[in-house]
């Protein structure tokens, strides 16, 4: 080999070797993750009781994450928008999330054409809490209980209506698990969040109003009144209003939910996010929270909440079938 030769293949080396390091470079100078704010979808209307949670709980992630975590309203729709928006070409770079109610796992399949596929369009975070349901009507209502109110319905078919949060939610559901066993017919009337749903109970739109305890403050300010709820046990601050169970209706609907992304996310950006969002669900601010909205921690970590989901789903399309409750 002359020394010519040789030359030039040390400059080849040593060019590949200055190329491979440039291009090296920009991985090891990649900021670690998080290095900007993230967007937290949250699929129901502001001031309801997921809205002001979720902002506690966000702010409470924000300082752990040291970036902001931005509450985006995406309300209506059931719920299902957050997760809708997630799976329509998001990047699972781990800054877009979403909270995930349980109409997420029933909506795709009510519809011939699902938005989206829950077991395979999202990475599964962590499951946060549950609910406290209950049914409400005005304080002036005649129905003194629910099972008048049943009864009433029961006696004249298609006069009762009652509003909740949308088609395909637990509130939903759990309606036409009552009705439809007892022959009852009755209204649906689904509303974009809690705050449209309290007001048309309050103008008289509607009979009742099946939300979640956002009600609980019109219940105690004496404007509305509190037929039954629909936990294991009953409520904290209503020890006095029975349980579905109390009343003989063997139903528990508490509706737990989570945060999840998009579906590719990088296990190490999933274990940062599981993290801090198990931090701030036990955040002292985010707790007391939870407490005023008669709620309790529900926390899965992020296997165990990809098993439940996988359950949930299982459960609720044999439900749906079971009901009838495929729509058009």
């Amino acid at each position: 080999m002359t020394a010519m030769t040789q030359s030039r293949r040390g400059l080849l080396g040593l060019g590949g070797g200055l190329a491979a390091a440039a291009l090296a470079r920009p991985a090891l100078a990649q900021d670690p993750f998080p290095s900007k704010p993230l967007r937290m979808l949250v699929p129901w209307a502001p001031g309801g009781s997921t809205d002001v949670q979720m902002r506690a709980l966000c702010e409470a992630a924000s300082r752990r994450l040291r970036q902001p975590v931005v509450v985006e309203n995406k309300s209506g729709a059931g719920g299902i928008l957050g997760a809708q928006a997630l799976a329509s070409g998001t990047r699972p770079d781990g800054y877009t999330l979403a909270q995930m109610p349980v109409s997420v796992f029933r909506y795709p399949q009510m519809v011939e054409k699902p938005p989206f596929n829950p077991m395979a369009d999202f990475t599964w975070l962590l499951q946060l809490t549950g609910y406290l349901f209950g049914v409400v009507v005005k304080a002036d209502a005649p129905w003194r209980s629910f099972d008048e109110f049943l009864a009433y319905a029961k006696a004249n078919p298609g006069r009762v209506s009652y509003g909740t949060p949308g088609a395909g939610t637990s509130l939903h559901i759990t309606m036409e698990q009552i009705s439809k066993p007892r022959g009852i017919e009755w209204t649906h009337v689904p509303f974009r969040g809690v705050a449209e749903n309290m007001q048309a109970l309050l103008g008289g739109q509607i009979s009742a109003s099946a939300d979640s305890s956002a009600w609980a403050e019109l219940v105690r300010d004496g404007r509305l009144r509190l037929l039954c709820t629909w936990g294991a046990e009953r409520a904290k601050r209503f020890q006095d209003v029975p349980t579905l169970r109390d009343l003989g209706i063997n139903i528990i609907s508490e509706s737990s939910y989570g945060v999840a992304g998009p579906a590719g996310m990088a296990p190490e950006v999933v274990r940062v996010l599981h993290d801090a969002f198990h931090e701030a669900l036990l955040d002292p601010a985010h707790v007391a929270v939870l407490e005023r909205y008669d709620m309790s921690v529900a926390y899965l970590n992020s296997e165990d909440y990809a098993a439940a989901v996988r359950q949930q789903y299982k459960q609720d399309g044999e439900m749906i079938q079971r009901l009838g409750l495929k729509m058009g």
